[in-house]
């Protein structure tokens, strides 16, 4: 995979609902191989943007994917109707075939419960078995919208370095919606902040002191994650920890 070449190009990208800009001017690209993570408050325009890449959403600018490219996406939600009984094996036989399945499956450490039903799953189980039907074509990029929303605090960290570890395996660019700032600054190769427009973006290092950051998010916030952020760069440095 030519990992120079974008996968995805926006310029100029804009979205109107109900007369109302909800994106306007965005400019955006993601390569193979990085992780960029989209944060801004709610209401700023990250799903909305995401579905935008997707095509999901008609939009005004300029996009350009590369050709026949393979998309995995997990959605922000995925609502589970306790009338409708799937088991997780025939949910993921829905969108793949048994080798894919079992393999994604294998990968997302949930073979154990392909026969459980859907709605009986945790939240962090759910979250990974959308990982997995998202994995399971072996996309070029993954797009996760708020993956882990429903998944406690000890499932978070795990499931993070689960998808970093995807990406070096599969070689994937990884464009990822979080509110959790923290694992957001450890985990991003490049921060992208929304509100509306690109207020800025980059390292994690230099979007948290950038004025835009400190002006949506607050200078205490700016400060407590300027400060994480150098900690986080320097407490691995011979510890063995990727």
């Amino acid at each position: 995979m030519n990992r120079s070449a974008p996968l995805i190009t926006a310029t100029g990208l804009g979205l109107r609902a109900g007369g109302t800009d909800i994106l306007r001017d965005v400019d955006f690209q993601i390569r193979a191989g990085e992780i960029v993570t989209l944060i801004g408050p709610n209401g700023s325009g990250k799903t909305s943007l995401l579905k935008a890449l997707l095509g999901l959403v008609p939009a005004t600018g300029t996009l350009t994917r590369k050709p026949n490219l393979r998309i995995g996406y997990v959605p922000q939600s995925f609502p589970r109707d306790r009338s409708l009984p799937i088991t997780v094996e025939r949910f993921m036989r829905l969108f793949a075939s048994e080798a894919p399945v079992t393999s994604a499956l294998e990968r997302v450490n949930m073979t154990r419960l392909r026969t459980r039903q859907m709605t009986a799953l945790s939240g962090g189980e759910l979250a990974r078995v959308l990982l997995a039907r998202a994995i399971a074509g072996r996309p070029e990029l993954l797009i996760l919208d708020e993956p882990l929303a429903g998944v406690d605090v000890a499932g978070e960290a795990a499931l993070y370095h689960l998808i970093a570890e995807i990406r070096d395996e599969l070689g994937c660019g990884i464009l990822l919606v979080s509110h959790d700032l923290h694992v957001v600054m450890a985990q991003a190769d490049r921060v992208v902040c929304l509100n509306g427009h690109v207020c800025c973006e980059g390292r994690a290092e230099q979007v948290v002191q950038d004025p835009a950051f400190a002006q949506l998010f607050g200078p205490r916030v700016a400060d407590e994650l300027a400060l994480y952020v150098h900690r986080h760069d320097h407490s691995h440095v011979g510890a063995g920890h990727g």
